[in-house]
C-alpha cells in the first residue's frame, strides 16, 4: 500500500529551493551534472600531455594515483568534519545549510548533486598550488590530475547513486552506504566514492543493536 504522503515526500526530496535572493546567483548555485566533466576533462587531458613529456606512463599512474588518495582523503574529512559541522548562531546555521544541510533537506535535487564551478574552482586553484609547492615542476602534473581525476570520481558517483538504479554489486554498495548516510544514520559513510575510509576510520553504519555505549 503506497502512503498518502510519498508524494508529498519525493517531491520535497528533489526540490530545487532558492538560496539567495540575487537571481545570477541563486542560478549558479546550481549545475547539471556533466559540467564538471566539460569544465576538468580538458585540464586533466593538459595535466597528462604534461606528464608524459617527463615521465614514464608508469610513474604518471603511480604519481596520479597519490593525488587520487590526497582527493579521496579530503572528500572524506571534508564531508565528515566540516559539511557535518554546526556553527554557532544564526549565520551559521545559514552556512551550515548553504554548505550541505540543503543537499539533506533536498537530496535528490539534480541540479544540487555536484559542485558548483564556484566551489569547486577555487579548491582546484588551491590544489594546483599545494602541488607546485609540496611537488614541484614536473612531478606535480601527474599528482594534480590524479586529484582531479578523484574529483570527478566523486561528483560522477554522487549523481549516479541518487538517480541510477545500480545493476552492479560496486553500484549497489555505494548507492547502499550512501542512502545509509541520508536516510539512517548521518555520521556513517563520509566516502562517498571511496567508503574504504569508513572501514579504515571506524565510521561505517552499524544498526542500533550493534553500537557500543
Amino acid at each position: 500500500m503506497t502512503s498518502p504522503n510519498a508524494g508529498t515526500t519525493a517531491e520535497a526530496l528533489r526540490a530545487s529551493p532558492r538560496l539567495f535572493d540575487n537571481a545570477l546567483l541563486d542560478k549558479f548555485s546550481r549545475v547539471h551534472w556533466s559540467m564538471p566533466l566539460f569544465i576538468y576533462t580538458p585540464f586533466v587531458a593538459w595535466l597528462g600531455w604534461l606528464s608524459l613529456r617527463s615521465f614514464s606512463p608508469f610513474a604518471v599512474i603511480a604519481l596520479a594515483a597519490v593525488g587520487y588518495a590526497i582527493w579521496t582523503l579530503i572528500e572524506y574529512f571534508g564531508h565528515r568534519y566540516l559539511f557535518h559541522a554546526e556553527f554557532p548562531g544564526k549565520w551559521g546555521a545559514r552556512l551550515h545549510f548553504l554548505i550541505h544541510g540543503v543537499h539533506h533537506d533536498h537530496p535528490n535535487d539534480p541540479l544540487r548533486l555536484v559542485m558548483p564551478p564556484l566551489l569547486s574552482g577555487p579548491i582546484m586553484l588551491i590544489a594546483l598550488g599545494v602541488a607546485l609547492v609540496l611537488f614541484g615542476r614536473p612531478l606535480g602534473y601527474p599528482v594534480l590530475m590524479g586529484f582531479i581525476v578523484g574529483y570527478l570520481a566523486y561528483d560522477m558517483v554522487h549523481y549516479y547513486v541518487h538517480h541510477a538504479t545500480p545493476t552492479t554489486r560496486l553500484g549497489r554498495y555505494l548507492r547502499q552506504a550512501h542512502m545509509l548516510h541520508h536516510f539512517r544514520d548521518p555520521e556513517s559513510y563520509f566516502g562517498v566514492s571511496a567508503p574504504y575510509w569508513d572501514a579504515i576510520f571506524g565510521t561505517r553504519y552499524a544498526p542500533p543493536e550493534q553500537r557500543r555505549g
